[in-house]
């Protein structure tokens, strides 16, 4: 069976790391159908859309979709991209790989955020010249949906027994307070194990001591940021891949951005999109060859060679011959 990957290199170093991830895909020998599209700073420039209609109807018909970044256009790019695969859920792993120089090295966390609403729904509004507003907006079933599918995420899994849910009730009673109890009445439905922890004081803990957690459950504003403050422990956002999850599609980007300042040189490191890669290969049920990937990935961190954000002076071009040698 033939599957369609939407491939959209976007702006900067991610017209660099996407095409290192489909040429790893490539050596997989697998019967995909690679077709790619424009979006990002560049296309609104010459067209004046970010997200061209064509761009954003293929990731909603496409089997998958890889995506790499874009710039100051991000807003309009990636929110409608996941809207266009129905993304419910954002996966994002923040693991330590050994040989990397990790703040903390034993950090092993999986963020599963919400990716629909919060503040991220689009509903701000400038009333005076002295007075913005943006409305929050969380609901019973878009909570209930992550949720069930934390569910499933740690009863698939062999080492995962819970979640930690992380929230903000405490001030944001209604909205924070309503995300907060549907999880928790859905997880103890489903007979799993919960904790919860408050957002702020997640970002000191998960600083001193990572091991404490391992699946997090939380709303869309809090996953995104949290989920980068534990790039830090781990190396960098570099090394941060991600999934967006809907019920037929699925969307997948590194989590870092267009990194300006080496777009361009080829030395933009390209472990996050070639991660993302091997998570969409499980997504699609190649699971024996996502494992391959991530491991050679792992076995390319710890080895090398490596780009300089992880202190070699490899290109982004010998690092992905590298992981395809290690294949």
């Amino acid at each position: 069976m033939t599957h369609e990957i939407a491939v959209i290199p976007g702006d900067g170093i991610g017209q660099e790391v996407t095409p290192a991830a489909v040429d790893v895909l490539e050596a997989l020998e697998i019967d995909f159908e690679f077709v790619e599209a424009d979006a990002g700073d560049a296309v609104k420039e010459e067209t004046g859309e970010a997200l061209p209609a064509e761009t954003y109807e293929l990731a909603a018909s496409a089997d998958a979709t890889l995506f790499g970044a874009a710039g100051e256009t991000a807003a309009d790019v990636i929110l409608p991209l996941r809207e266009a695969v129905d993304s419910f859920v954002n996966i994002r792993p923040a693991k330590a790989y050994p040989g990397i120089d990790a703040v903390r090295p034993e950090t092993d966390l999986v963020f599963l955020r919400e990716n629909t609403e919060g503040v991220y729904a689009g509903h701000e509004d400038r009333l005076t010249q002295d007075v913005s507003t943006l409305t929050r907006v969380v609901t019973e079933s878009a909570s209930e949906q992550l949720a069930e599918f934390a569910c499933d995420y740690v009863a698939e899994a062999d080492d995962h027994d819970g979640f930690s849910i992380v929230h903000k009730a405490n001030v944001m009673r209604e909205t924070d307070g309503l995300f907060r109890d549907t999880v928790k009445d859905v997880a103890d439905e489903n007979g799993v194990e919960t904790d919860e922890v408050l957002m702020d004081a997640f970002a000191t803990r998960v600083c001193l001591d990572p091991e404490q957690f391992d699946v997090v459950v939380c709303p869309n504003l809090a996953g995104d940021v949290l989920s980068d403050l534990a790039a830090g422990l781990v190396g960098g956002l570099g090394l941060l891949p991600s999934a967006n999850v809907g019920p037929e599609r699925a969307l997948f980007e590194p989590v870092h951005g267009t990194a300006p300042d080496i777009a361009g040189e080829g030395v933009a490191n390209p472990a996050a999109t070639i991660i993302s890669a091997a998570m969409m290969l499980e997504h699609l049920g190649y699971d024996e060859e996502s494992v391959a990937v991530h491991e050679a990935v792992e076995d390319t961190l710890e080895n090398g060679p490596r780009t300089p954000d992880l202190g070699g002076d490899a290109s982004t071009e010998d690092v992905t011959q590298a992981i395809i040698e290690r294949l």
